[in-house]
């Protein structure tokens, strides 16, 4: 009840602006949020006065001519006297980050794209009027300003104020400078604030640009062709996942979010491309975590003609240039761990002897099942009524070894039961020339040698068919249209799908999933 009150309290404001009543309905929303206070309303009251002198308080005329970063990097080793001499007159645009008023004179920030320069702005040289229009401005306002260069007694180099003008009127307050955005979730939220005060976050921002593009760099000198497939399917498909349902209205069926977009990419192969890549966005109906986020950024490539360990040898290739590339080195830190990328220092082991060698697992635990089994249950993992060999190993692996792998690790030859799409090794068909990347105790990267035998891959499909009938809802679904391509024939092929969202984690030192991805999802706010 007292809320109530308090949020039905008539709104005052020191101006009797005829402008107040444009601001009342955001001021009321605000004040039902309990988020109205003095700063706000002190906003508002510039704002009406602002518009009393007709001052457009959102214009779009202004001409940004140059970044500040620019100018930075040009006159940075400039001396008083080159930039008096030069009289060059620029016009920059960006946000004030901070405001420091001595009366006539006024020392400002502006921040823009690429940085932050200090400004200055006096009575005597804009003229009165337009002085005081201009110490109505407040931090968080867009401004651009035109104005030549000097520097001040402490050597900073400033932009002396020609002409100003407001481009928008800010109405909440930035985070205090000296402490930003604390609260993580506020952080996520709000990403908007968190990228205008928290400089790290716009950096791995830039880094994660930098990342995708020197990806799509390195595939495309390597010979790949970009595609794009399908984001909604009828018949989900390329991952073991619960997938996200949606309904398609006209055609009155039920379509699935993409959880891979792996079988489209292998119907290119059949017909002719032979190396291909998507750079592409999935969903699965599963929790999020530091690690996990529903809708996700994968890297999937196919090679024709090519292997799983063909693969291995093109990922640590990739993946020392990419550190190179983005960081400078091929070395890179990682939550007080040096993880080192360059080509060469990789560990390559099979999937049961990591079990043995790292996991400390006994290799009867290879064939005997209930010996897993009750491994499994021992290690505190849960085992499902029928489950298969593999998939208890499986389990075994993420309790024991998983974790332990901080350097680079290709896990290879996974058993067959959990690998429905790869293909069987030749000399042992119980396994498949399969490999995991992992890496910072987490797997970044999944590939194959593919399976191209449509007989094979039927009846594997059949099997995943069973799986989800007896209530298993990541299993796959049944193909059809895809084993028919597979019936025309798909040349021998090896893919891969690499974790854009966990590499760039490893590139930028981020020990969180939502660090890395501008929006990620959250529940909804209350209240």
């Amino acid at each position: 009840m007292g809320q109530n009150k308090k949020n039905n309290k008539k709104i005052k404001l020191a101006t009797k602006s005829v402008h107040a009543v444009r601001f009342m309905p955001m001021l009321e929303a605000l004040q039902a949020k309990d988020e109205l206070n003095s700063v706000i309303k002190t906003r508002v009251e510039k704002a009406c006065a602002l518009l009393d002198d007709n001052i457009n308080l959102y214009p779009n005329d202004f001409q940004k001519g140059v970044d500040v970063q620019s100018i930075l990097d040009d006159y940075s080793e400039a001396d008083s006297e080159a930039l008096v001499a030069s009289e060059e007159q620029f016009a920059i645009a960006g946000r004030v980050v901070s405001y420091r008023s001595f009366g006539k004179v006024t020392f400002f920030h502006l921040q823009d794209r690429s940085g932050k320069i200090q400004v200055y702005a006096a009575r005597d040289e804009l003229g009165v009027e337009a002085y005081q229009r201009f110490k109505k401005t407040d931090i968080g306002d867009i401004v651009g300003v035109n104005g030549g260069l000097f520097l001040t007694k402490t050597g900073e180099l400033t932009v002396k104020t020609k002409a100003f003008k407001l481009l928008t009127k800010s109405m909440r307050p930035l985070p205090e400078k000296y402490h930003g955005l604390k609260d993580v979730e506020t952080r996520y939220r709000q990403r908007y604030v968190d990228l205008i005060v928290t400089p790290k976050t716009k950096e791995i921002f830039q880094a994660r640009t930098a990342i995708v593009r020197e990806l799509r760099n390195f595939l495309e000198e390597k010979g790949f062709m970009e595609v794009e497939t399908p984001m909604m399917q009828s018949i989900p498909g390329g991952a073991t996942a619960k997938p996200f349902e949606t309904h398609h209205n006209a055609l009155d069926m039920k379509l699935y979010m993409r959880i891979a977009p792996e079988l489209y990419l292998k119907r290119l192969l059949v017909g002719g491309f032979e190396k291909v890549f998507e750079i592409n966005r999935n969903f699965r109906n599963e929790g999020t975590s530091t690690q996990h986020n529903p809708e996700f950024t994968m890297l999937e490539f196919y090679w024709a003609y090519a292997n799983f360990e063909n693969l291995m040898d093109l990922t640590e290739e990739m993946f020392s240039r990419l550190a190179l590339k983005v960081t400078g080195a091929s070395v890179v830190p990682y939550q007080g761990e040096q993880i080192d990328l360059s080509v060469g220092a990789w560990t390559r082991l099979a999937f049961h002897e990591s079990l043995e060698k790292i996991g400390g697992v006994s290799p009867d635990v290879y064939t005997d099942y209930e010996k897993c089994k009750a491994l499994v249950k021992e290690k505190g993992g849960k085992v499902v009524e029928g489950e298969k060999l593999g998939k208890l190993q499986a389990k075994l692996f993420d309790l024991l070894v998983e974790h332990k792998l901080v350097q680079p690790h290709f896990i290879y030859h996974y058993p067959t039961d959990i690998s429905p799409l790869s293909r069987r090794n030749e000399e042992n068909p119980e396994i498949t020339d399969r490999f995991e990347l992992f890496m910072t105790g987490r797997e970044l990267a999944n590939a194959f040698s593919e399976l191209n035998d449509p007989v094979d891959q039927r009846g594997r499909f059949e099997v995943q068919v069973e799986e989800k009938e007896a209530g298993d809802e990541e299993a796959h679904f049944m193909d059809e249209d895809y084993v028919r391509a597979l019936e025309y024939g798909m040349p021998p092929a090896a893919g891969q799908g690499i974790g854009i969202d966990r590499l760039v984690m490893l590139l930028t030192d981020s020990a969180s999933i939502r660090e890395v991805i501008l929006f990620p999802l959250l529940r909804p706010e209350v209240g």
